[in-house]
């Protein structure tokens, strides 16, 4: 490589740079004008330099990551033909979503050993069935997902009981030590307008409950599912710095594990009108997450807001990711972020703040009962409504919605699926935290005005 510019070009030191910017200010305040300070307490300046550098000794996976494809089974036919059919268009993982026990034996015909990552999502709770499970898949890579603490607090109750709950879980345990049964959904949090520390914060606290109760044994057997916001840069510190901290807790424990990370989309940003946005906020969601380490990525379809699954979404959704591996150099990306200045600041102080926030709700009790009084939810409210005020203001931009709208744009003949929060008025242990989108006020009203 040339050594033209070095040659020529002295190295100018990081007090060298700040001092010919504020001379170029011509008297303005250097911290008011080139210094911003985001929601999380995050402050941004106008460069970065190797003076400043302090890297973090981050894990980064080897692998390149899995693109999984979302199936919800309410036929076992017809899922298992729609996962033999992604299987072959370039999906190398498969989350299963399901309401009620299945046919195991059904779903997974022509599936096993071939080297597929099967994950679940079951929206209830039942020894015999996961059991069962484990036995047909005990040779497969398979991610449970049994995470009771965030079913309570997503919705306000156990399954049966806290008792009951644990006691299953510490059964399974006992019986599955080759797959990674637990998990802590983190995307709960972000959907529902927690900042991004309070995210990173939160997630510790959620998983700390699981590793004082089982011990830190079961420390590389817990998945961690992110939603993966708008703030590109952040998001990527983000996964980062939750797998810097992880790291960091689990020392205390006496062993070691590196997080193993699935992302996915934000819900919260998504919107109803002028829909084909979502194609790209998804496309730099999912780029985010691969550069922060996810190791799992799953897409979600520009349309799912307001229509049932489809081909046509499933398979933009899954080609984007497919485009970014084969096509984008994202293959094995996962290492560029390191060393860059900015993210690794970002990265830096994100750890920084969230490990603060950690030890004050361990100090106040642990996570559970900080769910218990209700301050957690009260948190992410807090920050939920300071989002929607910069929305509703045009502070923070949602492009076709609160800015450069089509007038024209109808959507109330199109919905398939409700797309709005719906509150469900039984009466539960805890206040549920409930996802929320930034737009659904403002569709609302367009909604109700269309002719």
């Amino acid at each position: 490589m040339s050594d033209f510019i070095t040659q020529d070009f002295e190295p100018s030191s990081a007090a060298a740079w700040k001092q010919k910017i504020q001379f170029d200010l011509k008297g303005a305040d250097y911290n008011e004008t080139l210094l911003t300070k985001t929601n999380e307490g995050i402050t941004i300046k106008p460069f970065y330099h190797l003076d400043d550098f302090k890297k973090l000794n981050i894990p980064v996976s080897e692998a390149a990551y899995k693109i999984c494809q979302k199936i919800s089974v309410t036929s076992e036919e017809e899922a298992n033909k729609k996962a033999i059919d992604v299987i072959q268009r370039g999906a190398n993982a498969l989350k299963f979503v399901a309401k009620k026990s299945f046919n195991s034996n059904l779903l997974f015909t022509h599936l096993l050993n071939k080297k597929i990552e099967f994950h679940f999502q079951l929206e209830f709770l039942s020894e015999e069935f996961i059991t069962e499970l484990t036995e047909l898949l005990k040779n497969e890579t398979v991610f449970y997902n049994i995470d009771i603490i965030g079913n309570l607090a997503r919705s306000g109750n156990w399954y049966t009981s806290l008792n009951n709950d644990f006691k299953v879980v510490e059964n399974l345990l006992q019986k599955n030590t080759s797959h990674f049964l637990l998990s802590v959904n983190v995307d709960m949090y972000q959907n529902s307008g927690a900042n991004i520390v309070q995210q990173v914060a939160y997630a510790l606290a959620h998983v700390n409950e699981y590793l004082t109760k089982f011990g830190g044994a079961i420390a590389n057997k817990i998945q961690f599912n992110f939603a993966i916001g708008t703030h590109y840069f952040f998001e990527i510190a983000k996964i980062r710095a939750f797998k810097y901290l992880y790291n960091l807790m689990v020392s205390e424990y006496e062993t070691t594990a590196n997080a193993q990370i699935y992302a996915e989309p934000s819900l919260r940003n998504k919107t109803l009108y002028d829909y084909n946005v979502n194609m790209l906020r998804t496309t730099t969601e999912s780029m985010s997450a691969i550069l922060g380490g996810a190791n799992t990525v799953s897409n979600s379809a520009y349309d799912s807001v307001f229509h049932h699954s489809n081909e046509f979404g499933d398979r933009i959704a899954r080609n984007q990711l497919l485009i970014l591996k084969e096509e984008s150099y994202f293959k094995n990306a996962q290492h560029i972020a390191t060393n860059s200045y900015y993210i690794e600041a970002v990265t830096k102080q994100i750890a920084e703040k969230a490990l603060a926030l950690f030890k004050e709700i361990e100090k106040s009790g642990g996570f559970l009962q900080q769910l218990k009084v209700g301050t957690i939810q009260r948190k992410i409210v807090e920050n939920a409504k300071k989002e929607q005020t910069q929305f509703n203001c045009g502070e923070l931009v949602l492009l076709g919605t609160n800015k450069y709208p089509n007038e024209q744009d109808k959507m109330k003949h199109d919905l398939q699926v409700h797309p709005f929060v719906e509150r469900n008025p039984k009466k539960t242990l805890i206040i549920p935290i409930i996802p929320k989108r930034l737009a659904e006020e403002l569709e609302q009203k367009r909604l109700k005005n269309e002719a």
